[in-house]
């Protein structure tokens, strides 16, 4: 035998020792899952992987192996740990789908848990689906969206977030969440890392660990007004780390990031070289001042909106980002690959919804936002009243309050209600939806009441 393969066979009997030891580390990882459910601990425990973090890079150190393969390697061991450890999850998803399967058997819901507007689609989407046949829009298309769109999108971003934008920067995509995880998937890599601040919508979480792409969380409370420190974010950056998620108005607390504090995040980021993902699609209800990361003008800022919550067209499925033509195009390619483009009949429908008024949706929205704290004042609820969006995340100031088993308990009753743990280490809280009418929102809050009252 040569002593090519003498080596190979060795490189073959150490792959499969590797392999060996991680189905004995997943294992131990199932266990510990289950122990962390039993004692209500977070999946995460961002202080351990820390810890850990300094071994591995000291081990690197000492044995000449390089620090950053090391890093990647062992944030591709946390996320096997934490897939297997989230399974089961219930996040504000999984309570919908419980709520639809109880309508289907006939049971009446009201629905606080999902962030769907209860009003319809402005008119001119309707007449936009029959015009669509009439004029040809239902064919294959381009990838990034049709010209008349993105040129007509580009005009209202220049004109809505302050800065010049054309229709290269512009993807039009089945949805916010697939602008999203194209992001994530185009401009990271397997053993990268992603900063996320929570709490925050689940789905930036699941794009990354799909990517293999590791998530640092940065926690902020309820008792600092949902503002992330600063020395917090500066801290967790390594040369691994790649991208920051913004979401402001925030999901699920409604929290618009105070000015200074927004463009020093923003100076980090070009500080140390980061993408910068910023998840807009609240704008539309602002009731303060808001500003979009657009207008810092930063070269590797990936900004997306949607037409679901401002033009109320969950179902249409379109959204779009905004970005460099550059980072636009890798976007492109990986979208022409999933599939083809957004269908024609829906871009058009879209393009024909930019010239609708739909500020009073903002007044509605704000409305039954109102409706939800002025009864949310009345119960043993701790919030800090949202600046945007369309929720109120809520501390039940009780001891032992578990978010998903009264998520549970109140579908039982009729309401349907989003755990806190799905946005993160909030067992404590719930996220309540103000988008039914304002009389399901008072009848549902009165339920609400009645039931936490009853668990006492």
């Amino acid at each position: 035998m040569s002593n090519i393969d003498q080596l190979r066979n060795k490189i073959d009997s150490i792959t499969l020792e590797m392999l060996t030891l991680l189905k004995e580390r997943t294992d131990i990882a199932k266990q510990i899952g289950e122990l962390k459910k039993s004692s209500g601990l977070n999946v995460t425990d961002e202080a351990r992987e820390e810890q850990l973090r300094k071994e591995v890079s000291e081990f690197c150190k000492r044995t000449g192996l390089d620090e950053s393969l090391g890093k990647k390697l062992l944030n591709f061991l946390l996320n096997e740990s934490i897939k297997v450890q989230s399974d089961g999850k219930q996040t504000h998803l999984t309570v919908f789908l419980k709520a639809k399967s109880l309508e289907q058997q006939g049971k009446k819901i009201i629905h606080m848990e999902v962030g769907e507007p209860d009003f319809v689609p402005p008119k001119t989407v309707r007449d936009a689906l029959g015009e669509a046949f009439d004029k040809g829009f239902v064919r294959y298309g381009p990838a990034a969206g049709i010209p008349q769109l993105r040129s007509a999108l580009a005009k209202y971003a220049t004109e809505k977030f302050g800065a010049a934008t054309t229709p290269e920067n512009i993807l039009v995509s089945p949805g916010a969440r697939f602008s999203i995880y194209l992001a994530i998937n185009t401009l990271l890599n397997p053993g990268d890392e992603m900063i996320v601040i929570e709490p925050a919508w689940p789905a930036y979480r699941d794009c990354a660990i799909n990517a293999g792409v590791k998530v640092r969380t940065i926690p902020t409370t309820l008792e600092s007004k949902w503002e992330p420190a600063i020395s917090q974010i500066e801290k967790t950056i390594n040369e691994n780390t790649k991208m920051i998620i913004l979401n402001y108005p925030n999901n699920p607390t409604g929290k618009i990031l105070p000015p200074k504090l927004q463009e020093e995040i923003i100076r980090i980021a070009e500080k140390n070289d980061l993408y910068v993902l910023s998840d807009e699609i609240y704008s539309s209800y602002s009731f303060s001042d808001w500003k979009s990361v657009l207008s810092y003008g930063y070269k590797k800022s990936i900004v997306t909106q949607s037409f679901s919550k401002s033009h109320a067209m969950t179902g249409f499925r379109i959204g779009y980002a905004i970005a460099d033509p550059k980072i636009i195009e890798k976007m492109v390619k990986l979208q022409a690959l999933c599939l083809t483009n957004v269908a024609e009949p829906i871009q058009y429908a879209a393009l024909k919804a930019l010239d609708a008024d739909v500020t009073p949706n903002a007044k509605s929205i704000r409305s039954k936002i109102d409706t939800v704290i002025n009864e949310a004042k009345k119960m043993d609820l701790e919030f800090v009243a949202p600046d945007g969006a369309m929720y109120l995340f809520a501390r039940v100031n009780k001891q032992g309050f578990d978010g998903v088993e009264f998520s549970n308990l109140l579908l039982d009753h009729g309401v349907a209600v989003a755990p806190g743990d799905g946005f993160g280490n909030y067992k404590g809280f719930i996220r309540i939806s103000a988008c039914q009418d304002e009389k399901k929102l008072m009848d549902g809050m009165k339920i609400l009441d009645e039931v936490l009252n009853k668990s006492k």
